[in-house]
């Protein structure tokens, strides 16, 4: 089925098709970082394939997705994997397939992750529709998972049922964050407004592109999803695409006749084309149908999860940026282009972002240069008031910081000539990353 994939500048995306069998031959190290051992090819797509894997530390199976790093920035789709990676290193659920780590060569990068030994729910679904009371269990690992996303600000975005794996025990694990959204990307109305989705599975005010409110679609995904449990077939289905969207327009779908009257009445408030009626999360969880069996699962708000403006003091890296740090690889520089007007590098210190700042300070003073503090960094100026350098800092650990360095075309010779050679006692040992 086609998906609509397109990125955050209105870049048209090809979608991801999982094809199965085939070996991991091509990969250019079988033992990964002697970490990994890859094994059978589980799927592909047009920018990452999926392999299993064997840790060969513990002999645990693992699942490891394989990014082409050139067709990424070919396809702009840089911010889609530094998004998915921020968001599976924060989620902690039963009903989330864990991410373990993130490695990369030069030209690929890895996402060493749980592995869901039951495949896709949607492979179950296709030999024959579930009984009322599996398709509850299964609709409420789902709700469980994205009442927890969106307590932290996180929305799916593409839920379907090949997004949903099961494990070894049948438990439902919701997988691809790639197209999800966090709140940083809402924008003044208070809406999200890019395209995406699966066209029978997306929510009817994400194609009327007016803007819309994640929760609200991530919620009519699941209706659809819990349809097609019951009844093994799409609500909204027409061989005809604008056909399809004028169903889906409408909530024009019936429900096959062993469908339960508490069944009906809870998928209609589901599948309400009007967002401003349908439907909440919490509602969902208070309703009599979907209540029945259920064992709510507790989940604490991490507050760490949520991203932090660079003025906040003293803010911890986020996971993409942890990974250039990681033992895998040095990934400094991973989505870099040539060509840029600024400047940057990065380098680790063990000294207080206080210290560094005054040191950073002082020499902007030598050079006659004006100085303002933004949050946590410095910023330079010269005397016609132009950028020169910014520094910002960020925190790794409890005892490193990270200092990122941009500079002008202005301030490229400066910093090098100057600045730097002073600032060298700072470097914490073998942690420059070097210009990128």
């Amino acid at each position: 089925m086609p998906e609509i994939t397109d990125n955050e500048d209105g870049n048209s995306s090809p979608p991801e098709t999982a094809v199965a069998g085939g070996s991991a031959a091509e990969e250019l190290n079988l033992n990964l970082f002697k970490k990994y051992e890859l094994g059978k090819l589980l799927g592909c797509g047009a920018f990452a394939k999926v392999y299993h894997a064997r840790d060969l530390r513990t002999g645990q199976s693992v699942a490891i997705k394989s990014i082409n790093k050139q067709r990424i920035l070919k396809g702009n789709l840089a911010a889609h994997v530094k998004r998915e990676i921020f968001i599976m290193r924060r989620l902690r659920h039963p009903h989330i397939v864990r991410l373990h780590e993130v490695l990369a060569t030069k030209t690929k990068i890895y996402f060493v992750m749980e592995f869901a030994k039951g495949g896709e729910l949607f492979a179950k679904v296709a030999k024959g529709r579930f009984s009322e009371d599996l398709s509850r269990k299964y609709f409420q690992q789902l709700i469980s998972a994205i009442d927890y996303c969106h307590s932290h600000g996180v929305f799916h975005r593409d839920l379907k049922p090949e997004n949903l794996l099961l494990d070894e025990n049948w438990v439902l694990k919701i997988t691809d964050f790639g197209l999800s959204a966090v709140t940083d990307q809402i924008r003044p109305d208070g809406l999200l407004h890019t395209l995406c989705g699966t066209p029978a599975y997306v929510a009817p005010e994400i194609l009327a592109k007016k803007g819309y409110d994640g929760a609200k679609v991530d919620v009519w995904s699941c209706g659809v999803i819990l349809y097609v449990l019951n009844a093994g077939y799409l609500p909204f289905n027409d061989s005809n695409l604008m056909a399809m969207y004028r169903k889906i327009y409408k909530g024009e779908f019936r429900c096959p006749k062993w469908t339960s009257p508490d069944l009906k009445r809870f998928l209609t408030r589901i599948l309400d084309p009007n967002p401003s009626t349908r439907i909440t999360v919490h509602e969902i969880m208070d309703d009599p149908w979907f209540k029945k069996g259920y064992k709510e699962i507790k989940h604490p708000v991490d507050k760490e999860f949520e991203f932090k403006e660079s003025g906040e003091e003293s803010r911890y890296l986020n996971a993409f940026d942890l990974i250039s740090y990681s033992s895998g690889a040095d990934l400094s520089g991973l989505f870099s282009r040539c060509g840029n007007r600024v400047n940057s590098e990065m380098f680790v210190s063990a000294e207080s972002p206080e210290k560094i700042i005054e040191r950073i300070e002082a020499l902007g003073k030598e050079e006659g240069m004006r100085v303002a503090k933004k949050g946590i960094g410095v910023r330079l100026h010269g005397q016609n008031g132009e950028y020169v350098v910014m520094v910002e800092i960020n925190r790794l650990t409890d005892e490193l910081v990270v200092v990122d360095v941009k500079r002008s075309v202005f301030g490229h010779d400066l910093w090098i000539d100057k600045f730097k050679p002073k600032l060298n006692d700072l470097v914490h040992g073998p942690g420059t990353s070097g210009s990128r």
